[in-house]
C-alpha cells in the first residue's frame, strides 16, 4: 500500500468516525435542546400569561371597593325592600331645606298630565322592563307658590338624564308622574291669607324584584366565595373595605 493510499484510507476513516459521532452525540442533542427550546417557549407564553391575569386581577381588586360603594348606592336608589321610612327621611330633608311642610305620604297614586321629564319618563321605562317592583306614592307639602316650585324642582333632579343618555340618580330613585296646586281646605284661612298652597305631588318608587339581591353575597371584604389572599410570607393580607357615607 502506497503512502497516498494510506493517506485516502485515513481520510475516509477519519469521515466515518466523524459521522458515526454527529449521529450518535451531537443530533441526539440538538434534537433534545430544540424540544428544550419548544418547552421554555411554551413556558414563557404561560408565564406571560400569568402575569397579565395577575396584573388584571389587582386591578379588579384595586376597583373593588369602589365598586361595592357605587352597588350599594344603587341600593339606595332601588332598595331590595321597601324602604318607606328611608324615603319619608329624604323627602323630609328636602322640604326643610327648601322650607316647606311635609305633610303627608300615602300609596297609591295615578299617572296624571304634565309635571314628567324625560328622564323620569326613561327611568320608568328602564325599571318597568327590568322587572321592577312599582310602588305608587302621593306626597302632599304646604307651602307659598315659589318654594313649592324649588322642592319640585328639585325632587324632579333626583333623576336626571345626561347628555349621554345616561341616568344620574341621586338617593331614592323616584318618577314623577303629576303636580298638583291648589288652596289649603283643612288649615283654617291663617295659612291661606299668608298665601300657603298645598301641593300634591303623584310619584313612584322602585323596589328589586324578590328574586334578586343587592350584592349577590358579597361583603364590603370582597366577592361572595373569595378567600383572601395570602401575602409573600404566607400571613393573609387585609382586605380593602368599602366605606359607604350614608
Amino acid at each position: 500500500m502506497t503512502a497516498r493510499d494510506r493517506g485516502v484510507l485515513i481520510g475516509i476513516v477519519s469521515l466515518a468516525l466523524l459521522a458515526a459521532g454527529w449521529f450518535l452525540l451531537v443530533a441526539p442533542e440538538r434534537e433534545k435542546a430544540s424540544k428544550l427550546g419548544a418547552s421554555v417557549s411554551a413556558a414563557s407564553t404561560q408565564l406571560a400569561s400569568a402575569e397579565a391575569e395577575l396584573t388584571s386581577a389587582r386591578a379588579a381588586q384595586a376597583r373593588y371597593a369602589s365598586a361595592y360603594a357605587s352597588i350599594v348606592n344603587l341600593g339606595k336608589a332601588v332598595p331590595p325592600a321597601q324602604e318607606v321610612p328611608s324615603l319619608i327621611y329624604q323627602l323630609d330633608q328636602a322640604s326643610n331645606q327648601k322650607q316647606v311642610e311635609f305633610n303627608s305620604i300615602v300609596t297609591g297614586g295615578s299617572a296624571g298630565p304634565g309635571g314628567s321629564a324625560s328622564a323620569a319618563a326613561t327611568a320608568a321605562s328602564t325599571a318597568a322592563s327590568s322587572g321592577f317592583s312599582q310602588m305608587p306614592f302621593t306626597f302632599v307639602f304646604n307651602g307659598n307658590f315659589f318654594n313649592l316650585e324649588h322642592l319640585f324642582q328639585q325632587l324632579n333632579r333626583f333623576t336626571q338624564r345626561t347628555v349621554s343618555g345616561r341616568l344620574v340618580i341621586s338617593g331614592r330613585l323616584l318618577t314623577v308622574q303629576s303636580v298638583k296646586l291648589g288652596p289649603l281646605t283643612s288649615s283654617g284661612n291663617a295659612q291661606a291669607a299668608r298665601g300657603v298652597l298645598s301641593g300634591s305631588i303623584s310619584a313612584t318608587a322602585y323596589v328589586l324584584p324578590a328574586s334578586q339581591g343587592l350584592t349577590a353575597g358579597a361583603s364590603p371584604a370582597g366577592p361572595a366565595g373569595a378567600t383572601p389572599a395570602a401575602s409573600p410570607s404566607g400571613s393573609p393580607t387585609t382586605p380593602a373595605i368599602a366605606r359607604v357615607t350614608p
